[in-house]
């Protein structure tokens, strides 16, 4: 350290020495030519006055380019960071962009509550004509010729007055239905030489008697009517309940034992209901 102390008081030394002697020798080139005007003219040149004239005075402030360059001294710390400058204006609006990709699809989203009861609607258009109820047909009515031959069994009436959806079976002697729905049936029946008991039956099952009891030398009336309610397959006739002495049921030429039965209303499936 003491060394380099010394270096530099050295170069400062051997600085102001030049400077020295540049300044006398600046000196003497301005007396000598003072001097030789004021021999020129004859006169004494005056000394300029005012402020700045002493040009004897030796001026110390010298160029930089007469002192020699010192050692670079060591960079200083960095300072702060200064304070965020005021925002600009804002500039000229750019041009429109390209339409971006269209997005995946949201979640979907909870159900909203119910909203207020909208106003009634206009009246729809008709609708097609639904099947009538009358074009479902199923009616028999048949009688007999003869006395019934036999008990606890099906009559078999063999008369027809009106069979043309042929659901009376004569064969059988059993109508069966068809068209469900619901059903009357009545029945008609002469009491001839003996008392006469007789059952509507419907699929093996005894539905109602009629018991009439004969008086000699009188004919006897006896009759019955009934509403079922039938399925497709169900079947419904009339038979002789109990022994021979109950089968007093009786036809001829003038008299007739009669049997019948028609679909009041049919059981309409809801598809072929009228809306």
């Amino acid at each position: 350290m003491t060394l380099l102390w010394k270096i530099l008081l050295g170069i400062f030394l051997i600085g102001r020495l030049s400077q020295g002697q540049d300044e006398d020798l600046l000196n003497e080139n301005i007396e000598q030519a003072a001097v030789g005007e004021g021999t020129e003219g004859g006169e004494e040149v005056e000394e300029p006055e005012g402020p700045g004239a002493d040009v004897s005075q030796p001026d110390h402030r010298q160029p930089c380019a007469m002192w020699m360059g010192g050692v670079p001294g060591t960079p200083g710390h960095s300072g702060k960071p200064g304070r965020d400058g005021k925002d600009g204006r804002d500039g000229p609006r750019g041009e429109k962009g390209d339409k971006g990709e269209k997005g995946d699809p949201g979640e979907k989203g909870d159900t909203g509550p119910a909203g207020p009861r909208g106003f009634p609607g206009n009246p729809g258009l008709k609708g097609a004509r639904g099947e009538s109820a009358l074009s479902y047909h199923s009616a028999f009515s048949v009688g007999l010729s003869e006395l019934v031959p036999a008990t606890n069994v099906p009559i078999r009436f063999n008369k027809f007055f009106y069979n043309d959806q042929h659901h009376y079976d004569d064969i059988s002697g059993k109508f069966r239905c068809v068209l469900p729905g619901v059903y009357f049936f009545t029945y008609h029946l002469t009491v001839y030489t003996k008392d006469a008991k007789v059952s509507l039956f419907m699929n093996d099952k005894a539905i109602m008697f009629t018991f009439d009891q004969y008086q000699e030398t009188n004919v006897d009336q006896a009759s019955g009517s009934v509403i079922l309610r039938l399925e497709a397959g169900d079947e419904v006739w009339l038979q002789v309940y109990g022994d021979d002495a109950f089968g007093g049921v009786y036809a001829d030429n003038t008299n007739d034992s009669t049997f019948s039965g028609f679909l009041l209303y049919p059981a309409i499936p809801v598809s072929a209901r009228r809306r």
